[in-house]
């Protein structure tokens, strides 16, 4: 997927957020002291999953996700600390916006999916969602299979919003032979950097 192919923080994720930091302090006060203690939250997994760890979608403060018409009863969410805690692999694909290998690091997709207890049969797919409402079907054959990590490290250091992160599901298509075959703008159509929500559903 090329840089091109994706307008990142384009009209509607800039509206969101503008429409969130309006917000009067009154609708805002769901924000507990509890809850401002805790690291902010990097990715969301609703759809089938296990009993979840946060309540239902709030339009009123779940305001990008309004945006990209999404919706859930449920979710599990995972802050950096939660990431961190998932055994960690490493993966040194080749890159296309610099034709070069690079290193990413960060718990296996599967790993972070059974820990919102989301099932993995063959009709298990995971619609991945960037920020900017990119979203890629992956099943949970082709998470195991190819190995794909949600990466918080990119060459040693975490990735910013506004760069590739702070989460980018991404796998290693030069240790696929079918993938590694393809000139490498086509190698990660189904790689949405910017990763912020994951749908479970059966597909």
């Amino acid at each position: 997927m090329t840089m091109n192919k994706r307008r990142f923080l384009g009209t509607t994720v800039l509206g969101a957020l503008a429409g969130a930091a309006s917000l009067p302090a009154a609708a805002r006060k769901g924000s507990s002291a509890k809850a401002a203690a805790r690291s902010p939250v990097l990715l969301t997994v609703s759809g089938l999953i296990g009993p979840g760890n946060r309540g239902p979608f709030d339009p009123v403060l779940d305001q990008l996700m309004a945006k990209q018409k999404l919706s859930f009863s449920k979710a599990h969410t995972f802050e950096f600390g939660a990431l961190a805690a998932l055994p960690s692999v490493t993966i040194n694909p080749t890159l296309e916006y610099d034709r070069r290998p690079h290193t990413l690091s960060g718990p296996l997709l599967a790993d972070v999916m059974a820990a919102a207890g989301a099932p993995a049969t063959p009709k298990t797919t995971y619609f991945v969602r960037a920020i900017d409402g990119y979203a890629a079907p992956i099943t949970a054959a082709e998470a195991t299979e190819r190995r794909f990590i949600v990466a918080t490290h990119l060459d040693g250091q975490p990735m910013a919003l506004g760069g590739l992160g702070p989460l980018w599901t991404i796998y290693d298509a030069d240790r696929v032979p079918e993938m590694a075959a393809r000139p490498l703008g086509e190698r990660f159509a189904r790689c949405p950097w910017a990763t912020y929500h994951v749908e479970v559903k059966n597909a």
